[in-house]
């Protein structure tokens, strides 16, 4: 179901969640071989690292996924458990640094299984391989019937311009499982598996409090103006921030004047800001905000505020990429908001303006910094048409 051959440059659908990152809840479930590095580095956050000289008892320390060069039939592979199930709208396999090992060609395949699928235990250590009562149970999943998403296609050595292979997929399904099929052999450093979150809202209450923008729950991030150090669909992220990294951040604003002042609530008077779009993993309304700027002590925006409104696909398509914009639309949720450093900000009553059934919210942060987390609490409810 990958609908194009592959790219080279970062296609529009990395801007959107990675549903199998270690960060999100994913992780490795079976792999045939570790030979040389585990699999589970597959899912690591970070970019991948190179460490000149280091070497493991089994070989050259790489950070990825790397097997045995295979003497024996068949291929490896490895089944990824999402940390967040939903629809995958493109995968990225990165071969960074496997340049004389990396894999020739690889494919996936997915499926959506049920709660409580059980798979052997897996303890992930280097210069180990699959038991063959591991292979005796993987086989009666019959995981290779799984519905193919990329078909068996080339990859490219590890080197800076031939590193990211970028494949887009059209498939509407909603997924919790991938395979990583790697013919025959050899090393991937990472795999990035982006999409949206998808929730069964029909077991949710009227009356269940809920964070509607939350990764988990479906929101994305639909466009931004910076994202300079860290981007802003962290901040929807699984948990509190690790670091400063696992928050959105900014460059600082060039426009900040030589000398900055306060109004009479002491936010600064500025002439630039920063802010995100994200669109609601389903409409509701919303009556609970948490502003968590962990991590962020030196770099903290000064204030922040949330717009909101509701829009149709159609109005959606034309925010993103364009200032955030969406004229005459837009309502304040939380005003003008002091913020300070390291900080978890509950806001609610009185401070969080009602706004009534909306899909979107703009964030903005002034002049610009840091914020690690954005909560959206409300109660799930169906868009007004009417105001669409």
């Amino acid at each position: 179901m990958s609908s194009t051959a592959m790219s080279t440059t970062p296609p529009s659908f990395t801007q959107l969640n990675d549903l199998a990152c270690a960060k999100a809840g994913g992780r490795v479930l079976f792999a045939t071989d570790d030979w040389f590095a585990v699999a589970d580095n597959l899912l690591k956050g970070d970019p991948p690292q190179w460490k000149e000289g280091v070497f493991t008892e089994y070989g050259k320390w790489m950070d990825g996924w790397e097997s045995r060069r295979k003497r024996m039939e068949g291929h490896d592979w490895c089944i990824v458990q999402l940390g967040v199930s939903g629809v995958i709208s493109g995968v990225e396999v990165d071969t960074s640094y496997f340049t004389g090992n990396y894999v020739p060609r690889f494919s996936l395949q997915a499926a959506c299984l049920p709660n409580g699928t059980t798979f052997p235990v897996r303890q992930p250590t280097m210069g180990t391989a699959a038991s063959s009562q591991q292979l005796a149970a993987m086989e009666e999943m019959k995981t290779e019937k799984w519905t193919e998403l990329v078909p068996m296609t080339p990859l490219r050595p590890g080197y800076p311009d031939t590193c990211k292979n970028y494949f887009p997929i059209t498939s509407t399904q909603r997924w919790t499982h991938v395979r990583l099929n790697m013919y025959p052999d050899g090393g991937i450093a990472r795999l990035r598996v982006y999409g949206i979150g998808s929730k069964d809202w029909s077991t949710v209450k009227n009356s269940e409090l809920v964070d509607l923008v939350a990764m988990e729950n479906g929101g994305v991030c639909l466009g931004f103006s910076n994202a300079h150090y860290g981007h802003p669909r962290n901040a929807i992220g699984l948990g509190r921030a690790e670091n400063m990294g696992d928050g959105w951040e900014t460059a600082r604003r060039l426009d900040r004047p030589p000398i900055l002042k306060a109004d009479k609530s002491g936010v600064l008077m500025v002439p630039g800001c920063e802010w995100a779009v994200y669109r609601l993993g389903h409409p509701g309304v919303i009556l609970k905000i948490e502003i968590d700027t962990n991590h962020f002590k030196g770099n903290y925006p000064d204030s922040c505020r949330i717009e909101a409104c509701a829009l149709s696909p159609e109005e959606e398509k034309a925010v993103v990429g364009k200032d955030g914009a969406a004229t005459g639309k837009w309502k304040t949720l939380l005003g003008p908001t002091k913020l300070s450093a390291h900080h978890r900000l509950f806001l609610s009553g009185g401070q969080v303006q009602p706004v009534g059934v909306v899909s979107h919210v703009r964030l903005t942060m002034t002049p610009d910094g840091g914020i690690s987390r954005m909560r959206l609490w409300g109660f799930p409810r169906a868009p007004n048409p009417a105001k669409l």
